[in-house]
């Protein structure tokens, strides 16, 4: 089967989610897709089931397909450690850090190409049809030469491609004709459709405007897709916590999850933001988080840098007043670093700077290496008998100065993480919050500060976000398929709906 590719006229326009959503269509349809993004820039990544890394938007998009992730589905990986340089995985393996100049004019950019092309034959070789997704705009003149992924990864596939712009942010007939324009003939060429996305309002009035840019580009319009707010797909983007920050809510457990400069793998967090008891509200604000009742800081690319922000604006004593108050805090990954003692980076992994005194609640301490663990891992919390399931992705060792309190027993029969209470800890797992075990438990200790009968009847026992994410990824591609051309779509793969 022919490849299908789905690219931008910038970053943001949905590229991740239409890309899911067709990877869950072929998936019904009786086929056998995967999905490709030769690199992805992103601090939201996964373990796959070999213990490599990658990026956490094509684990999401595998999820849908109904298959485990791999490596060959993102060959290259770049996480920003700060605002021109970043982390460059390749394989699922660290390369080491490197500004965005040197990568961009480094010697080794065919070998790179090289290496996304050899993943590319290989996950073809298993799946058909590959889902491929681009990244950013397809035509950034200035790096395009230099580029592994967008129409150079088309012309090497052959893949129908289908431009996607978000009308949403205004601007959209420039940006599709420019965008169609400033490819080269071959280019043009592979271009089968034009999507557009996050449409509000009567889809009608758009009409005229499908006519207008089939005649500028001589490419159909697909279709119009609605903004919508009732389908929930893991985000891989950033920018979408500016839409999250709530303020806190009366008869509801607020959770307030500390904005970090550079938060990683917020996806932790999409389970509570679909549980009806919880308020879930990213926030940097002191004041919000005293009033929280429970406080999680997350992950960081850069744990030291993250740190220092939070000394200097209030909210590390924000936090330390909150845990003076009884209130609940947690710490995963880099913010389990962060309630410790001590963050060093002796090997200045992620900066020049050495030492940094942790907030001071857990009697742990935490040196930087240069190693990266990346695994998934099946888990017991605290006391439980369920197996919970999780999966691990920092550079950090993390020890306690005093007696041994492990949070998790791994199923090597390792340890994770450190209990000091039931209103204090911290891990290094990622999606433990995705395990119903642990989020009962966690609930429980804030729900009699909690007006409880404002709480009854609201969710009838754990919320099974697994079942609930198989629905969001069917509702997604019903989605597509009512404001779609999808016999459209097959006639030009040339496959049989």
């Amino acid at each position: 089967m022919k490849p299908i590719m789905f690219v931008g006229t910038a970053s943001d326009v949905g590229k991740s989610t239409i890309t899911a959503g067709f990877c869950r269509l072929f998936k019904q349809d009786g086929y056998n897709p995967a999905p490709f993004k030769a690199q992805n820039m992103s601090l939201n990544s996964y373990a796959t089931p070999e213990g490599f890394e990658i990026g956490r938007a094509q684990a999401v998009q595998a999820e849908a397909a109904g298959i485990a992730c791999h490596t060959d589905m993102n060959p290259v990986l770049l996480k920003p450690t700060s605002d021109q340089v970043s982390q460059v995985i390749v394989d699922g393996k660290v390369l080491g850090n490197q500004t965005a100049f040197e990568y961009f004019n480094s010697p080794d950019r065919n070998q790179l190409f090289q290496r996304a092309l050899d993943a590319y034959q290989r996950l073809s070789a298993r799946y058909h049809p590959i889902v491929i997704e681009g990244a950013g705009s397809i035509s950034e003149l200035n790096l395009k030469q230099r580029d592994i992924t967008n129409m150079r990864i088309a012309l090497h596939s052959g893949a129908d491609t289908y431009l996607i712009a978000d009308i949403d942010r205004g601007g959209v007939f420039g940006s599709i004709y420019g965008t169609i324009e400033l490819l080269s003939p071959e280019e043009r060429a592979l271009i089968k459709g034009i999507i557009i996305n996050k449409f509000r309002g009567d889809a009608r009035l758009f009409d005229d405007g499908r006519k207008i840019l089939e005649d500028l580009t001589k490419v159909p319009v697909l279709g119009v897709l609605p903004y919508f707010r009732d389908i929930f797909i893991e985000e891989e983007d950033s920018v979408s916590l500016d839409r999250k920050r709530n303020r806190m809510a009366d008869n509801k457990i607020n959770i307030a999850i500390i904005l970090l400069r550079r938060m990683s793998n917020f996806t932790d967090f999409a389970v509570l933001e679909h549980d009806s008891r919880v308020n879930v509200c990213y926030t940097n604000n002191p004041a919000e988080i005293e009033q929280a009742d429970i406080i999680i800081i997350p992950g960081s690319k850069n744990t030291i840098s993250d740190l220092t922000d939070l000394k200097r604006n209030g909210v590390a004593q924000a936090i330390r007043q909150a845990h003076k108050n009884k209130k609940t805090i947690i710490g995963i990954c880099g913010g389990y670093q962060m309630l410790g003692q001590s963050v060093e980076d002796p090997q200045h992994v992620e900066g020049e700077v050495e030492y940094a005194s942790g907030l001071g609640l857990l009697p742990v301490k935490t040196v930087l290496l240069g190693e990266k663990t990346t695994q998934q891992c099946q888990f017991r919390y605290r006391q439980s008998e369920a197996i919970c399931q999780g999966y691990e992705i920092h550079m950090g060792e993390t020890v306690p100065t005093g007696a041994s309190s492990p949070l998790n027993t791994v199923s090597d029969h390792s340890t994770d993480g450190y209990w000091l209470n039931d209103q204090c800890w911290g891990t290094y797992m990622h999606g433990i919050l995705d395990n119903s075990a642990v989020v009962e438990d966690l609930l429980s200790t804030v729900q009699t500060a909690v007006d409880k009968s404002a709480l009854t009847g609201i969710h009838a026992g754990p919320f099974d976000y697994q079942t609930f994410k198989q629905q969001q990824y069917d509702r997604l591609a019903d989605w597509l398929r009512e404001y779609l051309d999808i016999p459209y779509v097959y006639r030009s793969l040339e496959l049989m709906s």
